[in-house]
């Protein structure tokens, strides 16, 4: 999973260590693995109850973190953009992946997901006054229509999957606009103090199906409790850190590219976890989703 951090404007230190590779080794992994991890966890949680548990769990840490570090509150220009973070990165985000991965399998979630560095230079075209070149259209028809083409390659009825498709474009597009809006942040907060802040806010919006989320909570499988609280643990808690850390020794575009390999992986822990196997549709939609992507941020 991408997040609105990528934009950091951090101090790169030079080289690819032995440290930063494992960083990066432990942040693809780990975030590739959210996606089977959410299929698992559906086995017990509606998708509101999961998002509410999972980040009622994530934010409590969050939450000691901002008592205890005391970072500087945001002035009023600045609080609607953290608002923004929680609401529409976390529980907008969390609720519409959850959604949508009823019908999309793991893998196939993980590379419509991966299209939101496509979706977020639309979005500076648009809201940025960015200039979209005649490669970068083609990239984006290329990713669409990879996003199309794992569509057709699900398994099931096509109406739904249709619509479970849209939800996760849907949560993308989520992960996109907090990019544009939260950018500017970077330059007077830290990127933990943003991250904390945007777990706190998102897990008090999902609080409201916290109650149906515990009550699921103790009649579901063991296999969906373990997954769930892997979900809030690791993806949502750990990986973050990791990954702020990971900007504080790359360059942002550097790091953020490190995060292509994750659908791949994704996939094959699928396949591992879940015994999902990706139709050949899927694979060579997958590939011209990210081939899109590639294209359209080659002169970013």
């Amino acid at each position: 999973m991408t997040t609105a951090a990528t934009t950091t404007p951090l101090p790169a230190r030079p080289g690819f260590d032995s440290t930063t590779l494992g960083l990066a080794i432990f942040t693809i992994i780990a975030w590739a693995s959210a996606f089977p991890a959410i299929r698992a966890a559906l086995g017990g949680f509606g998708p509101l109850e999961l998002g509410a548990v999972r980040f009622a769990i994530a934010g409590v840490p969050a939450a000691l973190f901002l008592a205890v570090m005391r970072p500087r509150l945001p002035d009023l220009h600045d609080a609607w953009r953290f608002g923004f973070g929680g609401l529409v990165f976390v529980a907008g985000y969390t609720v519409l992946l959850n959604l949508g991965q009823q019908t999309v399998s793991a893998g196939a979630a993980s590379f419509i997901i991966n299209i939101n560095p496509m979706i977020t230079a639309a979005l500076a075209m648009i809201v940025l006054g960015e200039r979209f070149t005649g490669s970068q259209w083609l990239g984006s028809a290329i990713s669409l229509s990879g996003v199309g083409l794992i569509a057709l390659g699900q398994n099931g009825a096509a109406v739904e999957l249709g619509f479970g498709v849209l939800l996760v474009l849907g949560a993308a597009l989520c992960n996109s606009l907090t990019t544009i809006v939260q950018k500017p942040l970077f330059a007077r907060h830290k990127p933990l103090t943003v991250t904390a802040w945007n777990m706190v806010v998102g897990g008090l919006l999902l609080t409201p199906f916290l109650p149906s989320g515990i009550a699921q909570a103790q009649i579901a499988s063991s296999e969906s409790l373990y997954a769930m609280l892997y979900l809030a643990i690791v993806p949502s808690l750990i990986t973050y850190a990791t990954w702020t850390t990971l900007l504080s020794r790359l360059p942002a575009a550097r790091a953020s590219n490190l995060l292509y390999a994750a659908p791949p992986v994704a996939t094959l822990i699928s396949f591992l976890w879940l015994s999902e196997v990706p139709t050949l549709l899927g694979l060579i939609g997958g590939v011209m989703a990210l081939g899109g992507v590639v294209i359209v941020n080659l002169k970013r």
